[in-house]
């Protein structure tokens, strides 16, 4: 399975310009890819205070842009995450998965908002965080921040997530942290984790990039820079089952023990 990390710079208050450079990059990632990922809130950046007018909707354009180039290129999308105004009237931080049919098959909104940023005052946080089916793979997502909770992660791998896909907009002077969680977060439940990072800044602050492939052995299998660009990586999904061979983590599992 080859998979395309588009590690786009997301600009503040541009929506229109990241809508537009956001679909250059995944015409020209599609052909080559059976799925491409995009960076976590990549319409809008951090420019939190325009979401009332800013967020999209499920049935909306940019959403049925995102649909049509899947299935014009056969090549199946994790769409990062955007602002998505559901059918409460409430916006959440969602991460929308479409086949390479452009149908889509799941809507993962981020469970943990990132207080440090105020996110709690302009998301809602979501609830259903389930796995789904995507390519005859079992998969799951996770978007930023919920890197920091291995318990969402753990109850992935249990309910057999071979891949998590993780968006994020994450900054350089946390950078090293990024590097440790995804590969801590790979080896501990023996998953594929598909960290897909921004460029660009906000504020004065600066994207780390570094999008990378993390094998279930914890393996650094692609990594970007920190710059925009577009990093492939050919996984070999029959890692998952050697490594569950290798250490019987997720066998060993107490789960009377969680709660």
């Amino acid at each position: 399975m080859k998979i395309a990390l588009v590690q786009m710079e997301v600009l503040e208050k541009n929506k229109a310009g990241n809508v537009q450079r956001a679909c250059e990059l995944l015409r020209q990632a599609a052909p080559n890819c059976d799925i491409a990922v995009l960076p976590e809130i990549w319409t809008t950046g951090y420019s939190l205070g325009h979401l009332s007018k800013e967020a999209d909707y499920l049935n909306g354009t940019v959403v049925n842009e995102l649909r049509q180039i899947a299935a014009e290129n056969s090549c199946a999308i994790v769409a990062g995450s955007i602002p998505l105004r559901k059918g409460d009237g409430n916006v959440y931080n969602t991460a929308i998965t479409i086949d390479k049919n452009g149908e889509i098959v799941f809507c993962y909104s981020k469970v943990h908002l990132f207080s440090m940023f105020n996110e709690q005052r302009f998301f809602k946080p979501g609830n259903d965080f389930g796995v789904y089916e995507l390519e005859r793979t079992t998969c799951a997502s996770a978007i930023c921040y919920d890197l920091r909770f291995p318990e969402l992660f753990r109850h992935m791998a249990m309910q057999g997530a071979k891949i998590i896909f993780v968006p994020a907009e994450w900054p350089e002077v946390r950078g090293a942290i990024w590097d440790l969680f995804i590969r801590a977060r790979a080896l501990e439940n023996h998953t594929f984790i598909v960290g897909v990072n921004c460029t660009g800044k906000f504020h004065d602050q600066k994207f780390y990039g570094h999008s990378a492939v993390i094998s279930p052995f914890g393996e650094v299998l692609a990594v970007g820079g920190g710059e925009e660009e577009i990093i492939y990586c050919d996984i070999d999904l029959n890692l998952v089952e050697k490594a569950n061979e290798y250490m019987n983590v997720l066998k060993d599992v107490r789960p009377e023990l969680i709660k």
